[in-house]
């Protein structure tokens, strides 16, 4: 199918470009443009990605080293100058990126909507959860953090089911993770995991009231009153009780009208006691710890993501700057976990990339690069696997 095709092309192929034209021009992207289309600068954006450039210079010296192959590399620009890609970041809006990034997440869930977890669980289970980068405040001054301090926040709802976010949201470093919640679309009978940073429980009930599911821990200040313990086995498993009750304090318990259920385990590392808040008063006590611990994907998330694709270094320093290159990083991501599943591909994303990056100017078709293992046959792996251990 790809015979003859640059890799580059070939990973670009997979991209619906009929889809990322509507999203141009609906924000008129392209509008008075003449030669460095939004599709180029995306090309351009991707490629730096997908090969680690760490500048605008080092970006134009690299693609004008191959001038030659700019068109077969899908380019319609003659030449790629750095003030022209810096002048596009700037200026070009970013939100024509969200979208295409919203339109890509939307192909690559049902790819992976039958990997399993870890947990013997059928509903959809997200983590959501927040990662900081740190800025310099007299370089992006419209990024207040603290006083002598800028930062922006990745706010991210990930899908365990191939660890592909289906929620992404990016704000100042002073906006509190917690009021991301009330731009979330709750989806009844899934599972949401947060850490105790989003213990707020008015928005807590309306994760109950849309009939869906929270896991989370609780703070050591909370007032909880016990209506009925569970019997618990405490020999063969390290939950210590299993409780329902209701909340006590006035705010709290006004906030939260309805029955809770708390469990608490100890951590067979450190010997501390746990505690977890629910509203699900089906699965078992254990299972409830174990799908808590599941969270730390969307850790894992945001540090393969910082180490692997280029956004903790950018290249600018306008706020449309800077989104635009998070959200083309996030398109590269998601393009990446989409081509690994339509090929076939037993290795993980880190691999992926890194053969990848060395290949963009080879012909080989990338499945004749990528040749499935034996050892790695009949075993799915999700796209951070294998990055962080």
């Amino acid at each position: 199918m790809h015979q003859g095709m640059l890799v580059f092309a070939q990973v670009m192929a997979h991209l619906p470009l009929s889809t990322f034209r509507r999203c141009v021009a609906a924000h008129r992207g392209d509008h008075k443009v003449q030669e460095f289309s939004c599709l180029d600068q995306f090309f351009a954006m991707a490629f730096a990605q997908l090969t680690a450039r760490e500048s605008l210079r080092d970006i134009e010296v690299n693609l004008r080293a191959q001038s030659a192959r700019l068109y077969h590399m899908g380019f319609r620009c003659k030449t790629i100058a750095r003030n022209t890609l810096s002048n596009a970041t700037a200026v070009r809006p970013w939100q024509m990126y969200a979208d295409f990034a919203q339109h890509l997440i939307g192909i690559a869930r049902p790819l992976y909507a039958n990997e399993p977890l870890a947990l013997d669980l059928d509903a959809t289970v997200y983590a959501f959860d927040a990662t900081t980068i740190d800025l310099c405040l007299s370089v992006y001054p419209w990024a207040p953090f603290r006083s002598a301090k800028a930062a922006i926040k990745l706010h991210t709802l990930l899908d365990l089911r191939g660890a592909i976010p289906s929620f992404i949201h990016i704000t100042d470093g002073k906006t509190h993770e917690i009021n991301i919640l009330d731009d979330l679309i709750i989806e009844p009978g899934a599972y949401y995991l947060l850490d105790r940073g989003y213990l707020d429980f008015g928005r807590l009930f309306a994760i109950h009231q849309a009939q869906a599911f929270f896991v989370t821990r609780a703070k050591s200040n909370t007032k909880f009153k016990r209506r009925y313990s569970h019997p618990v086995d405490r020999i063969n498993t390290n939950v210590l009780c299993d409780q329902t009750g209701v909340l006590t304090v006035f705010y709290s318990s006004k906030d939260y009208p309805a029955i809770l259920r708390r469990v608490v385990v100890r951590d067979e590392e450190s010997g501390k006691r746990i505690t977890f808040l629910t509203n699900n008063f089906a699965l078992k006590p254990e299972l409830i710890a174990q799908l808590y611990r599941q969270r730390w994907q969307v850790e894992l998330f945001f540090k393969w993501i910082k180490q692997h694709l280029r956004i903790k270094a950018f290249l600018g320093t306008s706020e449309n700057a800077v989104k635009t290159q998070i959200w083309i990083a996030v398109c590269t991501y998601v393009l990446i976990a989409i081509v690994k599943k339509r090929l076939k591909l037993s290795h993980s994303l880190y691999e992926i990339l890194q053969i990848l990056s060395l290949t963009m100017f080879e012909t080989t078709p990338i499945n004749q690069l990528l040749p499935n293992s034996s050892t790695n046959s009949g075993q799915p792996i999700t796209p951070i696997q294998g990055v962080l251990f």
